[in-house]
């Protein structure tokens, strides 16, 4: 590794410290106001909607079979399937797309 390998490593080791460290140092009383409250509980699941969304569409050989996909497990989950119907449905749509295109 060069010297600024290192350098990257510890930029970004500290970065990540701060903030997971600055939060819990700073805010000592309980959060009040509703929109922080309401934007703080959503913020896991937009994260995880960022990363997952993209690769759903780019994760099969054609990016339609991955956005067929992706409504059928949306209208899935809409109905009521558990998460292992959701995701068979979903398997099942990218190979009979894939199949055919």
């Amino acid at each position: 590794m060069t010297h600024n390998n290192f350098i990257y490593i510890a930029v970004m080791a500290l970065v990540s410290y701060a903030i997971r460290v600055l939060p819990l140092t700073l805010i000592r009383k309980p959060i009040k106001n509703q929109f922080i409250q309401s934007f703080l509980y959503y913020v896991p699941y937009v994260t995880l909607a960022i990363m997952t969304f993209p690769a759903i569409v780019e994760a099969t050989q054609s990016p339609v079979a991955g956005a067929v996909a992706l409504i059928v497990g949306i209208l899935a989950a809409w109905f009521g399937a558990s998460l292992f119907q959701v995701s068979v449905a979903c398997c099942a749509v990218v190979f009979v797309i894939e199949l055919f295109l």
